[in-house]
């Protein structure tokens, strides 16, 4: 007789102490992450570095870094960190921003793909941010240097480094050379 898997909230998984590792849920599992490589990490930064000011300026809401955990699912919970957020400005609570995970989904996703990550993995996060409501999902292709974008009509485009990447309607004004986010000497 198999064991059934215990179950962790996304109560739980905030309460965990660091190890070191870094954690997602999906349905109440835990998903082990090891930390991110340089390349990862640079290319989310600038594109982090990029995104902000222009949202900031305009006063459209509030960017967030790697790391910050959405909630994106209740029962069992499923708590996603995208590499770089976006929250539009109507959906920010007045006073102070939570303490916990945010309740729902960015607006816009960004996802740096990583070596490790499978096809399989990167699909399932754009399907689990579109499903509970996000505008926009990017996942950024070092190897191709290319940039997707992901929809929740189900239309995706795939753009190559000669492209610019516009975020449309989710941060208006926004666009950037995509080359400019993977050339970073």
């Amino acid at each position: 007789m198999a064991e059934a898997a215990t179950l962790v909230t996304a109560d739980e998984l905030l309460a965990m102490p660091d190890d070191g590792w870094r954690y997602e849920l999906r349905a109440g599992e835990l998903i082990r992450m090891s930390p991110t490589g340089a390349e990862h990490g640079d290319i989310a930064g600038e594109f982090l570095a990029r995104l902000r000011p222009h949202v900031r300026e305009r006063k459209l809401g509030r960017v967030f870094a790697a790391e910050t955990g959405f909630r994106l699912f209740d029962n069992p919970d499923t708590v996603r960190a995208p590499d770089v957020s976006f929250v539009r400005a109507e959906r920010i609570p007045p006073g102070r921003l939570p303490t916990g995970y945010w309740p729902g989904p960015p607006d816009l996703a960004v996802e740096v793909a990583s070596p490790s990550d499978s096809a399989e993995d990167v699909n399932e996060k754009i399907a689990e941010y579109l499903r509970a409501g996000s505008r926009l999902v990017v996942v950024l292709y070092p190897r191709t240097r290319q940039v997707g974008l992901y929809r929740p009509d189900g239309s995706a485009q795939l753009l190559p480094d000669t492209g610019v990447l516009d975020l449309g309607d989710v941060v208006p004004g926004f666009a950037c050379p995509i080359a400019e986010l993977f050339d970073l000497t």
